[in-house]
């Protein structure tokens, strides 16, 4: 038996060789308890109890909650409800914030510190819950143009009186209805009033280019179309915009819908503007 051999049974059997583990009682020496253990089942034993172990956390992690805090879980049903829940606490909090402002207004009021200036009507608080709802965004450059086209063209009334000198084009009737109130440019009326059934459709009376659509606290929501031979539809006291800044819309398009079956009183309204002119519907459109 060679040298290596001898090294590798002294290995084994040293391994296998049980050692005497005693608990003596301090007082009398007395052995409590004794286990006899190897090298080698004291290796096992502590494999068997990692294993035991692992298999004790992995369960506790797949079938409770702990799994969500391991790295790089979820799916997308998760992703789903952490959005809804992330939301549903924008809504909650934008609430309670409605809250907290009319408690503080109520304090007030039984204190006697509210100026009575600062008491808004109804009909403005219900414009600004109006104007607070989802719309559509403008980027700074289309808000930078809406600017400077309102105040270079929109009111430039220069000829009052204009008529355009191109009577070539075939306009679409904007809404069907009663004219209630006729274009007087003397008295600053540069269009005309309808009174439309609720929820009416307004159409696009020429192909055309939308460079508007807004809320305005005077006439709700408002649409422009810039058309062919420098024309500008505006329709106004709208209920609802279908189409955004820079869409392409066609004659006899649905743009907006009109006629708001609770606000009798509000009349949609169109302009028609040429040139920066403004020029008499009735004469381009028959109503």
């Amino acid at each position: 038996m060679g040298k290596k051999e001898k090294n590798n049974q002294a290995f084994f059997d040293k391994m296998r060789f049980k050692y005497r583990v005693s608990v003596l009682d301090e007082n009398t020496l007395e052995e409590s308890w004794h286990v006899r253990l190897s090298r080698l089942s004291l290796f096992l034993y502590a494999c068997v109890f990692v294993l035991i172990t692992f298999f004790i956390l992995a369960i506790l992690i797949f079938i409770t909650p702990l799994r969500y805090y391991l790295p790089g879980y979820g799916d997308e049903g998760n992703r789903e409800t952490v959005i809804s829940e992330s939301m549903r606490a924008d809504s909650l909090q934008s609430q309670m914030d409605k809250q907290i402002a009319y408690m503080n207004i109520i304090r007030d009021v039984i204190a006697g510190n509210l100026d009575t200036a600062d008491i808004k009507p109804l009909d403005s608080i219900v414009i600004i819950d109006k104007k607070d709802e989802p719309g559509i965004e403008q980027t700074e450059r289309e808000r930078k143009f809406i600017e400077q086209f309102e105040e270079e063209e929109k009111y430039n009334l220069s000829s009052l009186g204009y008529r355009p000198k191109n009577d070539s084009y075939v306009l679409f009737k904007p809404v069907n209805g009663v004219i209630q109130q006729h274009f007087n440019a003397i008295e600053q009326i540069y269009g005309i009033s309808i009174l439309t059934p609720p929820n009416e459709k307004v159409l696009s009376v020429l192909d055309g280019t939308v460079i508007y659509a807004d809320y305005s606290f005077n006439n709700g929501w408002i649409i422009q179309v810039q058309h062919e031979g420098n024309y500008i539809s505006v329709y106004k006291n709208n209920i609802r915009l279908l189409k955004k800044v820079g869409e392409i819309v066609h004659a006899g398009e649905n743009i907006a819908i009109a006629g708001n079956a609770s606000e009798q009183d509000q009349l949609f309204e169109f302009e028609l503007w040429n040139n920066g002119n403004a020029v008499n519907p009735e004469y381009m459109i028959i109503f």
